[in-house]
């Protein structure tokens, strides 16, 4: 139509189509394809309804932001709750953490492979534990021997057993010291490893030999400038030769694990108890063979102790998954109470956050009906009092996380702490969550306002 004239001589005005946009602004083959010009139109609407949601969401971010900064007290106050809630949450759950994986090193570590039978199952707590004392056998020398003999597929099996006491050279003397006694073969399943000398070894197992296999703790005592090896020391009272020392294996919750020494098993009878308590140990050769090893030790054990069918195991066999369920079973309930005291301080952080944007509502009537006037919807509004509530409880959030860094830092100096991004991330979404939930009711009293009468309230 362009270089058409009306009558008077004038080019007529541009046609217009019902959204009041010039058909030039369509492409030229949707003019020829009426389905082309539909989707032009709901492609171009969309752009312009997520244009429209990023601006209202940039523009509240940062009203939020600007809120936060201008009244700095009012801000502290307003988010203390929401702080204070996620710090605990993070703190708690760094610290948890870890003593897991301290738990996991240092306790629950009882080899590679590697499980325990005993006279208790150490998962047994409470009435059942006093009940299981009553009812359950030591585990006896007859019983290593038959296990050895009998049981097949396994890698090595060992047994020991211990007592405390005191332990002397010439006029310095140890006390509370581990007396262990042991089989030649705990070497290679045990956490003990030889740093000079030898370990215990079959010979001295056979023929009861005096001699001994000490810690780290014992040479700093006794031979802090002189080589150990080949000197007499008193066990309880009797001489033993050192013939080995132990590599420094460290503390566990404040207490040393380098104070020990160890004997050959049957020097052990025949010098302190001729039927000791024993723990046998059961080492597979993969963690898949554990499980069918544990079923062939407690069918063989019932067996031996003529258990009937029905009746509860008179014995424990413990592994690792044993010593962090039990510690699963204690945090759980340290977690339970922490998860109502963050609770708590959410809702109170929640209630404060909604209580300020109330307030910031009524600040702002006139503000809102001169936005409503100019064209903002009611979605406009809620969404921007909906951002505003989630940014300054998130903000809450990312200063409770920074502090919970900095605490579980200084802990982790005196004790052990480890934090987990889940817990970061978890503290982070709680407190954007409490600002969303507790924001919807004044952003909805907000987008609910008539234009006509937020106008009449004075500026």
């Amino acid at each position: 139509m362009a270089g058409v004239r009306s009558d008077r001589g004038e080019a007529p005005p541009p046609l217009l189509n019902k959204g009041g946009e010039s058909p030039g602004s369509i492409p030229v083959n949707a003019i020829t394809q009426p389905h082309a010009v539909v989707l032009y139109k709901l492609n171009a609407r969309t752009k312009r309804k997520t244009s429209g949601i990023w601006v209202t969401s940039r523009e509240a971010f940062w009203i939020a932001l600007e809120t936060l900064r201008t009244h700095k007290l009012r801000s502290f106050l307003t988010l203390l709750g929401v702080v204070i809630a996620t710090t605990t949450l993070i703190v708690v759950m760094s610290i948890i953490n870890g003593m897991n994986l301290y738990i996991a090193d240092h306790i629950a570590n009882l080899g590679a492979n590697v499980f325990i039978v005993s006279k208790m199952s150490w998962a047994t707590t409470g009435e059942d534990w006093l009940k299981a004392q009553r009812r359950n056998k030591p585990i006896r020398i007859e019983d290593f021997e038959f296990l050895r003999d009998d049981v097949k597929g396994y890698k090595n099996i060992g047994a020991e057993t211990g007592t405390e006491g005191d332990v002397k050279y010439k006029s310095h003397i140890l006390h509370e010291v581990q007396v262990g006694g042991e089989t030649s073969n705990m070497i290679d399943i045990g956490q003990a490893k030889v740093e000079t000398g030898r370990y215990l070894n079959d010979t001295d197992y056979a023929h009861e030999s005096m001699v001994c296999f000490i810690g780290q703790d014992l040479v700093s005592e006794f031979f802090p400038t002189v080589d150990p090896i080949g000197k007499d020391i008193t066990v309880l009272g009797v001489p033993f030769r050192v013939i080995g020392v132990a590599a420094r294996i460290g503390s566990t919750l404040g207490f040393s694990q380098d104070k020990f020494v160890q004997i050959p098993l049957t020097s052990f009878r025949k010098v302190f108890s001729a039927r000791p308590e024993l723990d046998i140990d059961v080492q597979a050769w993969n963690a898949q063979q554990m499980m069918m090893l544990e079923d062939s030790v407690r069918a063989l054990m019932r067996a031996r102790h003529h258990i009937p069918y029905k009746e509860d195991d008179d014995f424990g066999i413990n592994a690792s998954e044993t010593v962090m369920g039990l510690w699963h079973q204690l945090t759980a309930s340290i977690f339970a109470v922490t998860i109502g005291i963050v609770a708590v301080f959410m809702v109170v952080g929640g209630i404060v956050i909604m209580n300020i944007m109330l307030a910031s509502v009524t600040e702002r009537t006139h503000e809102i009906g001169i936005r409503k006037s100019l064209g903002a919807r009611r979605r406009d509004i809620l969404m921007q009092f909906v951002i505003e509530a989630s940014v300054m409880a998130l903000t809450g959030g990312a200063a409770g996380v920074l502090i919970a860094l900095l605490i579980s830092k200084l802990v982790s100096i005196v004790f052990t702490s480890s934090v987990p991004l889940s817990a970061v991330l978890v503290g982070l979404f709680l407190s954007t969550a409490v600002g969303l939930f507790f924001g919807i009711y004044p952003a909805s009293k907000a987008a609910n306002l008539e234009p006509i009468e937020a106008l009449r309230t004075e500026a």
